[in-house]
């Protein structure tokens, strides 16, 4: 996976430049165009990475998510066989991308409500969308728990190596 940087903009930042956006397009002809200039701002998503160990069920589309977690942050890859569901996993990139799991945890996408996403989807594709919102949190609260669970070991062997010392007083 390409080494993004962590983003600048908090999540409810990014998120309401979306829903400004999408204000400002105006016409959903316009908002589908976005999405799908989104699509093409994306990395390269290989070959290698289409797998039934990354496909994600519940869509009418096939859909492909690989998460990388470094630097303590998730990086994020997804492609659908479909341009508008690769546009709506750009819009959930373009938010979640780079992010710390507690960030994406305590951020819900309601942009996508505040866009009025649902009401211009097919009901198979807006049915198929949540499911790939709970994947997002899924995997970051899989990332959150275990860097709990690292952080608490290296703080077990550090207790555990610390040699004893006493205070030494200044006139001994």
């Amino acid at each position: 996976m390409d080494k993004e940087a962590a983003p600048e903009e908090p999540i409810a930042q990014v998120q309401q430049s979306i829903v400004d956006s999408f204000q400002c397009l105006g016409n959903w002809m316009a908002r589908y165009e976005y999405r799908i200039d989104l699509v093409r701002s994306l990395p390269d998503f290989p070959d290698k990475w289409r797998t039934e160990a990354n496909r994600l069920h519940g869509c009418q589309a096939q859909v492909w998510l690989v998460a990388e977690f470094r630097d303590h942050r998730l990086f994020f890859q997804a492609r659908s066989d479909s341009a508008i569901v690769t546009g709506l996993l750009a819009l959930l990139m373009k938010v979640y991308l780079g992010r710390l799991p507690e960030e994406i945890i305590s951020h819900p996408p309601d942009f996508l409500r505040a866009i009025e996403l649902e009401q211009h989807l097919s009901p198979n594709r807006a049915n198929g969308l949540f499911p790939r919102m709970e994947q997002i949190r899924l995997t970051a609260q899989a990332a959150f728990v275990a860097e709990l669970a690292t952080a608490k070991q290296r703080r077990q062997k550090t207790r555990r190596f610390l040699p004893l010392t006493r205070p030494r007083h200044p006139n001994s």
